[in-house]
């Protein structure tokens, strides 16, 4: 399955790009579950990030590895992929890539995801998109809504 969200923000897409740190990251995480920051490498090729889901009654390990990072004249992007992933999910990737618009830019969330059913994956996608929606807020709040 495949999710696409894109926020319009104010500042350039080279700003926007070089704030996806440790700071934002911990910005970005959702209420529920909760998110243990074990490690954060950074988003350069062989990076590692590490988290615990804390969901109350049981907690589980997200480990995904930075296997891709480009810089042109009009978008920027890297790309984590899934390494440990909490069940049911068995394939994770998520591109976080910034493109040029204007003088401002846009963030594009672009999530494929695979439980292995389909039936599931399609269950999951409201959840999924649910929780990267609540990121459209704090995209706005650090760098500008877009006009």
């Amino acid at each position: 399955m495949r999710i696409h969200l894109k926020t319009a923000v104010q500042q350039d897409y080279i700003t926007v790009f070089n704030a996806f740190d440790e700071q934002l990251f911990r910005k970005l995480a959702p209420p529920y579950p909760r998110l243990k920051l074990l490690r954060f490498d950074g988003s350069m090729p062989g990076d590692v990030v590490e988290v615990e889901l804390q969901t109350g009654f049981k907690s589980f390990r997200w480990t995904s590895l930075i296997t891709e990072r480009q810089v042109t004249d009009t978008q920027a992007y890297f790309v984590d992929l899934g390494q440990v992933l909490p069940p049911p999910l068995r394939y994770w990737q998520h591109k976080h890539l910034i493109t040029k618009y204007g003088s401002g830019a846009v963030i594009h969330d672009i999530i494929t995801y695979s439980t292995g059913i389909k039936a599931l994956d399609l269950l999951l996608y409201p959840l999924l998109l649910g929780q990267f929606s609540m990121r459209k807020p704090v995209y706005r709040k650090v760098f500008g809504k877009a006009f």
